[in-house]
């Protein structure tokens, strides 16, 4: 078969269903990555699977996030629904914590397992090199640098069943392995900060595992990489996935291209004043913490999307919050020009009622939130003057307790985040959706 350019392909008009529930800030990149390849898609939730609506797409889409939380939102009945689709031939694309819903402790959809925290990596995120199997996805991929984003790693149970597509070869200078950029790590020695940090830290340990891989579940086809393709602006991830969008969601011999894709008609709402006010406050409540982070040196953006933090304290939450709450003022559209107030925008679809009180509910959790979160902040801050501070277990009895009540006794979300999170995510979805 002769390889047509993916910017010349026409793509089914619904080809893939990407599941929201327990992606959070995940979500949010997979949708803008697949928004600037052009890729057309729905975002769905569990609800959605469990009434049986994958039946109408040729692709579930399951980005990053905990696989353990994705598998208690889809329930029994979720979980059902997915292997029934991929068995009758639909496919399935999971990325990072997609692909560990996939394996044999989640979905069962290909005989992989996930490695253990002490057989791995945890802390490698950035620019890695990859070593290419020859496929179609990755056609007009001249330098095979993509980005990983604290990935686990898997183990093949099952060889003969699993085909591999990419391993990993080289991390670029830049990545980093905890909050140790890896051209520094190399020139102070992995062994002795390995020690130090008590975790394993040099990506050479990387070199040859499982990146990309692809198997059969029944009919259908399965895809999972610990590589995020769904990056934004990144330009070789984007073509991957209108690669893979052909590959996984259309007969080999379609004649495709890629859309574009346009936001809904939009209604603008009448001045609201309280509602600006509590939106404004909510805002300034997410970036007076993040403020506070930087100005102690516990963190600094890396991109748009992820603080780097040091060690010892969370980062994925805090860059989470205040990524997802700016997409929220986003989407509200806030406009101030000289001598006018705010107008908020909405979807056609979206209730002002049911507005006043998502935001409400927001702001009444955010701010006792945040001002808990400072407080731990600071000293977790005092600590790392004197000792090295781990980000699950601490000595310090108060640093304990503040950590349970806010992110809940697990490195997963939990506790005060989860009901904020999941309250910012209720009213992010409605307005994107």
């Amino acid at each position: 078969m002769s390889v047509r350019s993916a910017e010349h392909r026409t793509l089914p008009e619904r080809p893939c269903a990407l599941l929201w529930d327990e992606s959070f800030l995940w979500g949010l990149m997979a949708r803008q990555a697949l928004t600037e390849a052009g890729l057309p898609f729905d975002l769905i939730r569990a609800e959605d699977i469990r009434a049986g609506k994958l039946s109408r797409y040729h692709m579930i889409f399951v980005p990053g996030g905990w696989a353990e939380a994705k598998l208690h939102a889809l329930g029994e009945q979720g979980q059902a629904g997915i292997r029934s689709f991929v068995e009758n031939g639909g496919s399935y694309l999971g990325i990072c914590g997609g692909a560990g819903l996939a394996t044999e402790n989640g979905l069962s959809l290909l005989p992989v397992q996930r490695k253990g925290t002490q057989e791995r990596v945890p802390s490698f995120s950035g620019p890695v090199r990859l070593f290419l199997v020859d496929h179609i996805i990755w056609e007009n991929i001249a330098t095979p640098v993509f980005f990983a984003w604290w990935p686990f790693q898997l183990r093949i149970a099952a060889e003969n069943e699993i085909r591999l597509l990419a391993v990993y070869e080289e991390a670029q200078a830049e990545a980093m392995s905890a909050d140790i950029k890896v051209g520094e790590g190399q020139n102070r020695g992995w062994s002795e900060l390995e020690e130090r940090y008590g975790i394993l830290l040099d990506p050479k340990r990387l070199k040859d595992e499982p990146a990309v891989v692809e198997g059969r579940f029944g009919q259908g086809k399965v895809m999972l990489s610990l590589v995020h393709f769904d990056t934004p602006e990144d330009r070789n991830g984007a073509a991957v996935l209108r690669s893979l969008w052909q590959y996984l969601t259309a007969d080999p011999d379609d004649q495709i291209h890629c859309t574009t894709i346009t936001r809904e008609n939009r209604l603008i709402a009448e001045d609201c004043p309280e509602w600006n006010k509590t939106l404004a406050d909510i805002q300034a409540a997410a970036a007076g913490l993040i403020s506070l982070g930087e100005r102690n040196s516990l963190w600094h953006w890396r991109n748009p999307w992820f603080l780097q933090w040091r060690r010892g304290v969370r980062g994925m939450e805090y860059s989470t919050l205040a990524v997802m709450i700016g997409e929220i003022a986003a989407c509200l559209n806030p406009h101030r020009t000289a001598g006018h107030e705010q107008k908020i925008t909405l979807p056609e679809s979206y209730d002002l009622f049911d507005l006043r009180e998502d935001l409400m509910l927001i702001g009444e959790l955010i701010i006792p939130f945040v001002e808990k979160a400072k407080i731990l902040l600071t000293r977790e801050k005092l600590f790392l003057m004197t000792a090295a501070l781990s980000p699950v277990d601490c000595p310090d009895e108060e640093i304990s307790r503040l950590r349970r009540e806010l992110f809940g006794s697990s490195i997963s979300h939990g506790g005060k985040f989860k009901d904020l999170i999941v309250a910012v995510d209720h009213l992010l979805y409605k307005l994107i959706k």
